[in-house]
């Protein structure tokens, strides 16, 4: 991974944190998530420029984050992330269903 600093364009996709707060390395869960979640087609080009497809997929597989609508979810999981053949259980993802409180 090279030396990126997070663009200022992208507060609007990071919104709980000041940009130049976030470290690329120690943020990244946040920020791909975030971005995965909210973002448009150029900040999805910028998060695969930054962190590579698989460092990508393993925070998106690994560290689930129920932020997503459930389009949103299918689209990063079977498109984006090319993982249509990879069983993940929506209810770790999609906000709009409860929480397993189990």
């Amino acid at each position: 991974m090279g030396i990126y600093s997070i663009p200022k364009e992208m507060q609007a996709v990071l919104w709980s944190v000041d940009v130049s707060h976030l470290e690329i390395e120690k943020d990244k869960r946040y920020i791909i998530h975030q971005i995965l979640s909210y973002g448009r087609m150029e900040d999805f080009k910028w998060v695969f420029r930054v962190y590579p497809k698989e460092e990508i997929i393993k925070v998106f597989t690994t560290f689930p984050y129920k932020d997503y609508t459930q389009s949103r979810f299918y689209f990063v999981k079977n498109f984006l992330l090319s993982l249509k053949n990879k069983s993940l259980n929506e209810k770790y993802y999609v906000k709009n269903i409860p929480r397993d409180i189990r």
